[in-house]
């Protein structure tokens, strides 16, 4: 069985299990999402219905997989001969949804389908102890550079005495002043 919704202005045809990439819609990963936009449902071998625009009733439920974001546009804007460029980048929201159930009843489905759900998500943590495995052997090593760190930080190195500055001024040389020049005797001239 399939359906046509609609949701953020643009049409989807939808089936059982069908992942699909539609604008932002509110909900957490795993949470179940009605869509009541269905424009159209088929399928089975009988002619399919049309609504005028919705049929009422009608719903099909999805599962968030995940939020996430679309690639980067690039929008530049310019005015030749005036010297005004601008450029933007845009990345629209976006979140995938993976179909649960075409209900033309609009009945929700049954806890069975969250169930199938579960024992997916359960078979990721099964693979992750073996990679942990590993850890263990370098957190060895960041416990022992650890209590190094600890010592270093509860003694603060001892600070130097500053030199005294006037001691300085002493042991440096006094300057001579600047030797006066001689202004040459009036009444006499080179010639």
């Amino acid at each position: 069985m399939f359906a046509v919704i609609r949701t953020g202005g643009k049409q989807y045809r939808v089936a059982k299990d069908d992942k699909i990439v539609v604008e932002k819609l509110t909900g957490e990963p795993g949470a179940m999402v009605e869509l009541a936009d269905v424009l159209m449902i088929g399928g089975d071998g009988k002619a399919p219905t049309v609504g005028s625009p919705v049929i009422d009733k009608a719903a099909v439920f999805a599962e968030v997989v995940e939020q996430s974001r679309a690639d980067k546009i690039i929008v530049f804007k310019k005015h030749r001969r005036k010297n005004y460029r601008r450029t933007r980048g845009h990345r629209q929201e976006q979140t995938v949804l993976r179909i649960v159930d075409v209900s033309p009843t609009g009945t929700r489905p049954k806890a069975g389908a969250k169930a199938k759900a579960a024992p997916k998500t359960d078979t990721k943590p099964k693979a992750e102890p073996k990679e942990k495995a590993a850890p263990p052997a370098e957190t060895k090593k960041t416990e022992a550079r650890a209590p190094a760190k600890e010592e270093a930080k509860k003694k603060p190195a001892a600070k130097k005495p500053a030199a005294p500055k006037a001691a300085a001024k002493k042991d440096a040389p006094k300057k001579k002043p600047a030797a006066k020049k001689k202004a040459p005797a009036k009444g006499k001239s080179k010639e």
